[in-house]
């Protein structure tokens, strides 16, 4: 495994599940941090349950549902089964490298791989041979690069910024904040603290700057202190043509993504990794290939239907106060988001949808 965050354990503690040997190479220590919202949904606790990784409300703070909020206008549901939970990237990192450990794997922190020619894997140049090279380095993948993995459909790129303030949640769900050319996302990751991001196509956008484009949540987090400091990445949307050649396959991030408004990147890459393993095991990558094009189709489409809010205020704000009138299906598109609900199903439900947005635009 080359990569040793989320993705790369994920893999591991899969394939060892299936008793495979495995090794994780990665040139940092852990814990290792990413700027990301730090939900996670009820569908991934349950693809992380499957792994024996127990993600508790104890390590961070549960949230019963989704909250989307626009311009005065706001409405909610809870999810259709269970809570999801806010935690700390860094702790659930630390949870993932006590369970690889405990499972056997044998974790390599401080190695550097610089190619993996004729299937053997150079770290800290030397070759190690390996029956399956697994690419977990994320969305600037050098395992994608090497085993000619980079065909693509084009790639979309917004810009995302996080912090951390010590203040209690106001609700119980996690906020969506639509705003001019951004969203601001709201976790609750502690009884006493939050996690903040905004995400847009501006890669200037800090949070300093966009919170007073959201006045409700400016004033309530004004004087709030900050528990680190703000921290920065990237969001793609990228669908790779193949995610597998010969012997090397590619999980999470380097195998393509979704944007991170669907907050579903952990659940995708938990999901990936139990298919990755069944296919190791039976030898055949040609099986990962297809479960791994299965997994990421209810994502891909639900980030599509919340990106082409993106930028049309006023088409927003309308589905939003129709979503407010008829809040089933809020409920519905939530349950489709987690997916316990047909998008074909909510799909045939858009006539009361345009009905209700038509009603209001008058």
């Amino acid at each position: 495994m080359v990569g040793g965050g989320p993705a790369g354990l994920a893999a591991a503690i899969a394939a060892r599940l299936r008793g495979l040997r495995v090794v994780v190479s990665d040139s940092s220590y852990p814990p290792i941090d990413k700027a990301c919202g730090e939900g996670v949904m009820p569908d991934g606790l349950a693809a992380a349950a499957m792994l024996g990784i127990p993600i508790d409300a104890a390590l961070g703070q549960s949230f019963r549902g989704i909250r989307f909020c626009d311009q005065g206008a706001s409405v909610e549901a809870s999810f259709p089964n269970g809570c999801g939970i806010g935690i700390r990237r860094t702790t659930l990192h630390a949870l993932m490298v006590e369970r690889a450990a405990h499972m056997g794997v044998r974790l390599a922190w401080g190695t550097h791989v610089t190619g993996i020619p004729g299937g053997k894997v150079v770290v800290d140049g030397r070759p190690v041979s390996a029956n399956w090279i697994v690419g977990a380095d994320g969305l600037q993948s050098q395992v994608r690069r090497w085993a000619g993995l980079e065909a693509s459909t084009p790639s979309q790129l917004r810009f995302g910024f996080r912090r951390h303030y010590l203040v209690a949640p106001r609700s119980e769900y996690m906020e969506v904040h639509w705003g001019k050319g951004c969203q601001l996302y709201i976790t609750p990751v502690a009884p006493g603290e939050l996690c903040v991001a905004v995400i847009s196509r501006d890669p200037h956008l800090r949070l300093e700057t966009a919170l007073p484009r959201f006045p409700d949540v400016f004033r309530w987090l004004d004087g709030a202190a900050e528990a680190k400091a703000e921290r920065g990445g990237t969001s793609v949307t990228r669908r790779l043509k193949s995610v597998c050649s010969d012997r090397v396959a590619l999980i999470g991030d380097a195998s393509g993504s979704v944007d991170a408004i669907t907050g579903e990147g952990l659940c995708l890459l938990f999901q990936q990794a139990v298919a990755l393993a069944a296919a190791l095991e039976q030898g055949d990558l040609a099986r990962y290939q297809k479960a791994h094009r299965q997994i990421g189709r209810r994502p891909a489409f639900m980030a599509d239907l919340m990106l082409s809010l993106d930028g049309r205020d006023r088409f927003r704000h309308w589905i939003l106060r129709a979503f407010a009138a008829k809040p089933d299906l809020f409920r519905q598109m939530l349950a489709t988001h987690v997916g316990d609900f047909s998008p074909v199903r909510l799909a045939g439900n858009g006539l009361s949808l345009g009905w209700e947005m038509l009603r209001h635009a008058g």
